[in-house]
């Protein structure tokens, strides 16, 4: 996904990303915009530099990642 606004992930989006070689499927739970705590971990972000939220379909749990780490699926 590029970081121009138009392609960037909406919260419910399904998405797939890479997770130490292997792909993991997931959906976007929000978009991050300012410094936060998530996912267990301090999160730098801004609006002009967001992160997002995503819940892995397998294992349940979060993750916080830039919009171009993540890939939109087909539903």
């Amino acid at each position: 996904m590029n970081d121009s606004g138009k392609d960037r992930p909406a919260k419910g989006d399904e998405v797939a990303w890479s997770t130490h070689g292997t792909e993991t499927t997931g959906k976007v739970e929000r978009k991050i915009t300012h410094r936060t705590e998530a996912a267990g971990r301090t999160v730098d972000a801004s609006p002009d530099d967001p992160r997002y939220e995503v819940r892995s379909d397998k294992s349940g749990r979060s993750a916080v990642h830039k919009p171009s780490a993540l890939k939109k699926r087909g539903r």
